[in-house]
């Protein structure tokens, strides 16, 4: 590492480093990277509809019909018409959905503390906050 590296190669790598090492975690709940970014926002209680969810999480609605269904179908996540626009459709995690989400977090988190263990408590915090700066800034 250098100090002039970029800091969207770097994010990049490390976004990569981290969906690997995450994806043996993911797989064991039967859940893709996507949808375990659906039962996290949905568990955050965001998104109370799909065109929120969508926009929330930054993936396409079009796409995300599909994504969602398949969410449904594994007794994930429940949807329901809007009682004040039946056109939209409430989303919601299920009983299960909320058992699996925060097993597949604890997952997780344990990789991170791997992948970090040689960072301080104070460093990984400030990561962390440096981190969301930068997601939500777009």
């Amino acid at each position: 590492m250098n100090e002039d590296d970029d800091l969207g190669a770097l994010c990049a790598g490390a976004g990569r480093a981290l969906a690997e090492a995450e994806r043996p975690v993911l797989e064991a709940h039967g859940l893709s990277m996507w949808q375990y970014v659906v039962l996290s926002a949905l568990a955050a209680g965001a998104a109370p509809s799909q065109l929120a969810l969508a926009q929330q999480i930054h993936y396409d609605k079009t796409r995300l019909i599909a994504l969602l269904d398949r969410l449904v179908a594994a007794g994930l996540v429940s949807r329901e018409p809007d009682p004040v626009d039946r056109r939209n459709r409430m989303v919601r995690l299920t009983p299960e959905g909320t058992r699996r989400h925060a097993a597949v977090r604890d997952g997780i988190r344990e990789v991170e503390d791997r992948r970090l263990a040689g960072l301080s408590a104070e460093e990984r915090r400030v990561l962390r906050v440096a981190l969301a700066h930068l997601a939500n800034s777009m």
